[in-house]
């Protein structure tokens, strides 16, 4: 059974205020316990035993505890010499990842899973509550809540009495 997540409806600010090439950001609701079990959901499933991948298409939704990735594509790289282990997932086709708390979307993405480390590329908005950020490049260190955009950083802080 195909299970279908929402999508996040996000509204940008015309006028956004231009930032550094680089900035630290708070992720503390993109933190993540990386040892708990990777559930994919998707359309069509191709496995090569030659090079150790896995290929996901078709709306394919990623759950781990409460993140969920969601894309298109998302090819699974297994650790060589270990039956089983994944080492990194590859998202391409419009990325969503959300938490209860954020919600971050890219053209494609690359997690790590034994680093932790997230890392989205392609034109990433990032939203936090009623805050938003844009930039060319997010990387999400899931391990400590703690996250760093690069490239054309943009954002839009609400200050409460809009």
């Amino acid at each position: 059974m195909r299970r279908h997540l929402a999508v996040l409806a996000t509204a940008l600010l015309v006028a956004p205020a231009a930032w550094s090439q680089g900035t630290g950001i708070d992720m503390g609701g993109l933190t993540q316990d990386t040892g708990l079990p990777v559930e994919v959901d998707a359309e069509q499933l191709e496995v090569n035993q030659t090079d150790g991948t896995a290929v996901f298409t078709g709306g394919v939704t990623v759950t781990q505890g409460e993140m969920t990735l969601t894309a298109e594509r998302v090819q699974v790289v297994y650790a060589s010499g270990e039956q089983g282990r994944i080492q990194e997932m590859q998202a391409s086709g419009g990325v969503t990842l959300v938490t209860p708390e954020e919600a971050a979307e890219s053209q494609e993405a690359v997690y790590e899973i034994e680093s932790g480390n997230v890392t989205m590329t392609g034109e990433v908005l990032l939203t936090q509550g009623p805050n938003t950020l844009s930039s060319d490049r997010l990387v999400i260190d899931l391990t400590t809540g703690t996250g760093t955009m690069e490239g054309g950083v943009r954002t839009i802080f609400q200050t409460g009495d809009n």
